[in-house]
């Protein structure tokens, strides 16, 4: 391997020290349209091999802009598809840096079978081994595709652009008025990129989620020892139930939790936490954002929107599919009500329902506030399948606010009777005290005692096997 390209650094900077073995160091465009005979193509543009991150196997590929802009043609495809075969074979993690001027234009007809053939291979290996992507440099038109098609998705901040279409061909824009192509874009507006950083972030953050995840959808082997107390009391957490990454935080081992696109959707938080060293898949509403100060700088509504179950659906498939436990922290009280939400939030909502519903890894929900009408429904409760579901005190489940219920069912009445039927509402129809004497709840738990519940709960759940009916698979 050249240790003069940015490809071969980047590779050096992402893995364990002297870990790298290249595989195809020799490979060359083979074609002889438009003078591409004469022009040397070392490695075709793309270095490929394998190493170890932490001790965990992966599999690498770095795209060498330096040589021919690291397009991709025909053997430059034909060495990532191979390293994807010897990933599927060997059950380990496939990681690609991207930095690539997209579909070589010499190789025409060859360079578009190229891309067919690395969809295929991304699609064989979805759900059977994970996949990241880093967008380093370039990744348009149809390049854009591999990053959608994997797993997890980090981008470099400045320099990095992401694009089906550029910003200049879109109609009524240039980008100096909006570019589609950037980082914050892609993260902010497009949901597409789940981290945002400079390159040593990146490489640093691909490795911890590698030392995370299980190396396949067979792996039952990917935890640590924990060293944090399982029966740690969480006094503070009770009043972190308006941002709940950072009570998910405080739930984790050692306070570590691992977010997955912070910057889309800020309503719905998505990540990994370990409990007792076993990384667990965390889903939680979330109705502000405090700094590090615990001061709160942005409210958000406490509801369900489009984005947010999208994020949460595609984040529970993945768990569902390599075997990861979920945990939701649950407090909402319906859905967003705007003209353009309405265009798919029921289609969404539907999806996160049945991302829930379909998922047979053990599933806790913890109620830590309001839980009102479906929306409590679709966020992994009871009735949907999970496993086990706990309550704090003072949580309230039920169909909507109780003045408002008594508004409907008392139409008319004075104020007095309002308010009167409203406090007999909530005691009757929205206490949680209600809702475990019907069975939707197995235990009230004091908030400070989440941790230590929810680590004997998925303890218990271990072993969980659960069937679903035979079919190819679900069309929602």
């Amino acid at each position: 391997m050249s240790t003069t390209s940015k490809a071969s650094q980047r590779i050096t900077a992402l893995l364990d020290d002297n870990s790298f073995v290249e595989i195809g160091a020799l490979v060359t465009a083979r074609a002889t349209d438009f003078n591409m005979k004469p022009t040397e193509t070392p490695s075709d543009g793309c270095i490929t091999g394998y190493g170890v991150i932490d001790g965990n196997l992966v599999y690498v590929y770095s795209q060498d802009a330096s040589v021919m802009n690291g397009s991709i043609g025909e053997m430059h495809a034909k060495k990532i598809a191979g390293l994807y075969d010897l990933a599927m074979k060997t059950g380990a993690p496939v990681i690609g840096l991207i930095d690539s001027a997209g579909l070589r234009l010499q190789e025409a007809t060859d360079a578009l079978a190229a891309f067919g053939t690395i969809y295929l291979k991304q699609t064989m290996a979805s759900g059977v081994i994970p996949q990241i992507t880093a967008i380093l440099g370039t990744c348009g038109g149809g390049l854009g595709l591999f990053p959608t098609m994997t797993d997890f998705t980090f981008m470099e901040e400045k320099n990095a652009k992401l694009f089906v279409n550029a910003p200049n061909a879109l109609d009524g824009n240039v980008i100096t008025k909006c570019d589609s192509s950037s980082a914050a874009f892609q993260s902010e507006e497009c949901g597409i990129v789940d981290v945002v950083a400079d390159e040593a972030g990146i490489f640093a953050g691909i490795r911890e989620l590698v030392s995370m995840l299980p190396a396949n959808n067979q792996d039952t082997l990917s935890f640590e020892e924990c060293t944090d107390d399982l029966n740690r009391s969480c006094e503070e957490i009770a009043g972190c139930a308006g941002d709940t990454s950072i009570a998910l935080s405080i739930l984790a081992d050692n306070g570590r939790f691992y977010e997955i696109k912070a910057g889309y959707a800020k309503n719905m938080v998505t990540g990994f936490i370990r409990l007792n060293g076993v990384t667990v898949g965390a889903v939680a509403n979330r109705f502000e954002i405090c700094d590090e100060e615990g001061k709160v700088t942005e409210k958000l509504g406490a509801v369900l929107t489009k984005k947010g179950c999208e994020k949460a659906a595609d984040f529970v498939n993945f768990c569902d599919a390599f075997g990861i436990p979920v945990l939701t922290l649950t407090n909402v009280t319906g859905y967003e009500a705007t003209l353009c939400s309405e265009k798919g939030i029921a289609k969404a909502a539907a999806k996160l329902t049945y991302a829930f519903a379909n998922a047979t890894v053990p599933k806790v929900n913890v109620i830590i506030g309001k839980a009102y009408g479906t929306a409590y429904v679709a966020m992994n409760s009871k009735a949907i399948g999970a496993d086990i579901t706990m309550a704090w005190p003072d949580a309230e489940i039920g169909t909507m606010d109780g003045k408002l219920a008594a508004k409907i069912m008392y139409d008319g009445m004075g104020a007095d009777v309002i308010n009167e039927k409203a406090a007999e509402y909530e005691a009757l129809q929205l206490s949680v005290t209600g809702a475990a004497r019907r069975g939707y709840v197995d235990q009230i738990i004091d908030a400070a005692d989440t941790r230590k519940y929810v680590i004997g709960a998925f303890e218990m759940l271990f072993t969980k096997s659960e069937d679903r009916p035979a079919k190819k698979h679900g069309t929602v």
